[in-house]
């Protein structure tokens, strides 16, 4: 095989990557969106003068930059970016799993757009499962 087919570009590994690993970049964005919205909380709110708070605002609020202005700015976005994501694959993760256990092809074929639009959301393996079920059905693309 050349060399040529074998290198990927490294955007599509990439999403690639995004799409096999979405549930657990989504949580992870959820979590980094709250860790900045608490450190925001705790700059901001008398926790400040408790222990956990007094250490992490003495290195975050430097003379040259407040970065503690920043986390009230970018930890709320990023976490409500982060909800969404994680809401999005959850909701679609439910519904495509309700939609696949069905044994009837009317039935599947009632779902196929609902079923594709889903696959947006979800990962490469769950297309390979949708693919299955197709050719389970015997149907043609």
């Amino acid at each position: 095989m050349p060399e040529d087919e074998a290198k990927v570009p490294f955007g599509r590994r990439f999403r690639h990557g995004l799409r096999t690993y979405r549930a657990p970049v989504s949580i992870f964005v959820l979590a980094v969106g709250v860790f900045l919205t608490i450190l925001a909380v705790g700059f901001f709110t008398p926790l400040s003068s408790s222990y956990p708070f007094t250490a992490i605002n003495s290195a975050t609020n430097q003379p040259s930059a407040n970065y503690n202005l920043v986390f009230v700015v970018v930890g709320p976005i990023v976490s409500i970016v982060g909800a969404y994501l994680v809401g999005a694959y959850f909701t679609a993760r439910r519904k495509f799993e309700h939609l696949m256990v069905t044994k009837s092809k009317a039935e599947f074929l009632r779902n196929i757009p609902e079923l594709e639009d889903l696959l947006w959301d979800l990962t490469p393996a769950d297309e390979a499962r949708y693919e299955t079920k197709r050719n389970e059905f015997r149907l043609r693309h």
